[in-house]
Order: C-alpha cells, then sequence, then structure tokens
C-alpha cells in the first residue's frame, strides 16, 4: 500500500494551471521545464509521485515530492532551475557593474599609476577604492567584461565589441560595425 505524500500538491490557481498546460505542451521552453509542468500537472490530476515521474520521463518519485513541496512555497518559481552548484555567486548586480564603470573611466597616473588598464591595474584600483570590490580577481574582471561586451585591444585597451578607433587624416575616429549585435549571437 502507497503511504501519503508528506506535503500534498495544493489547489492549483485557475492561472497556474493554463500556464502548466502552456508549458507541457511547449516545444520551445527548456527540457527541464516541461518535464516539471508535466509532473505537477500529473499529481494535480490525482496521480502518485512515482506514476507522475514516468509520465514525465523521470525517474525519482522523490524528485516530484521536492517539486511540489518547492511549488507549494514558490509557486510557478519552482519550475524555473536555481542554483546548479559550485562555488555561490559572490556579486550583486550593482557589483557587476561597477567593474565595466570602473573602465570607462580614464586612469589617474598619479593615483592609479598607470595610463590604460590591464587587469592587474583594474584589480588594484577596484580592491583600493572605498566603494570597491575587496576581493576581486582578475579571472571575475575578465568575465564580467566579455559579458559587457568589452574586450582587451592590441593598443592596451578596453574597447566596446563591434567599435574600433581607426586612424584618418583628421584625426582618430570611432568606428561602429552595424553588425555587432548579430555577430555576437
Amino acid at each position: 500500500m502507497a503511504r501519503l505524500p508528506k506535503e500534498p500538491l495544493r489547489l492549483l490557481t485557475p492561472e497556474e494551471h493554463a500556464e502548466l498546460e502552456r508549458l507541457r505542451r511547449s516545444h520551445a521552453e527548456p527540457a527541464a521545464q516541461v518535464a516539471r509542468a508535466k509532473s505537477l500537472l500529473a499529481v494535480a490530476a490525482g496521480q502518485r509521485y512515482t506514476e507522475a515521474a514516468r509520465m514525465a520521463g523521470r525517474r525519482s518519485g522523490d524528485a516530484v515530492a521536492q517539486l511540489v513541496a518547492r511549488f507549494n512555497r514558490e509557486g510557478l518559481a519552482a519550475l524555473k532551475p536555481g542554483h546548479g552548484g559550485g562555488q555561490p555567486k559572490r556579486y550583486t548586480r550593482a557589483e557587476h557593474e561597477r567593474i565595466p564603470r570602473e573602465v570607462r573611466r580614464t586612469p589617474d597616473r598619479d593615483a592609479d599609476r598607470t595610463g590604460t588598464w590591464s587587469l592587474a591595474t583594474l584589480q588594484r584600483a577596484l580592491r583600493q577604492a572605498s566603494d570597491g570590490l575587496p576581493a576581486v580577481s582578475t579571472y571575475t574582471i575578465w568575465c564580467v567584461l566579455h559579458a559587457a561586451g568589452l574586450r582587451w585591444q592590441k593598443d592596451r585597451s578596453w574597447c566596446e565589441t563591434g567599435t574600433a578607433i581607426r586612424k584618418r587624416k583628421g584625426g582618430t575616429v570611432m568606428v561602429r560595425d552595424p553588425d555587432a549585435e548579430a555577430k555576437k549571437t
């Protein structure tokens, strides 16, 4: 005889049921979200956790039980994957925005001891700033700058992807590639 679940699925609102049905039929959404929606709908229809897992193409009824408990607490947000392991995220969005802002600032030769930014000089400036990041690594700086669309150039400067500084008769000009966004993807 099957035992009763510790935390049964709460009643679904009509909006939640409609969204779960939409996800269940979707071919564009991630497969994990589709499987979670299928298993929740199966549990809502009265299936046991192991049967719901099998109907969603999964093996573990315990995973369905954990999903049901999370759905009861969080609602539809439980369908989105959480942090997948590894080190926890150390910096917030505001701290991530601080790094490109520092790169766009022209370095002060006396205070920063450099005329152009490198990863090491950026790291030193960010660590010493009052609103800075005291333990930031050069790898983190590099990753954030690449995510912001900035690349290291031959002339030891950071430049936005899709832009280039060209020498012309009238002086230097910044040239923008109109297809830069399409080329990034």
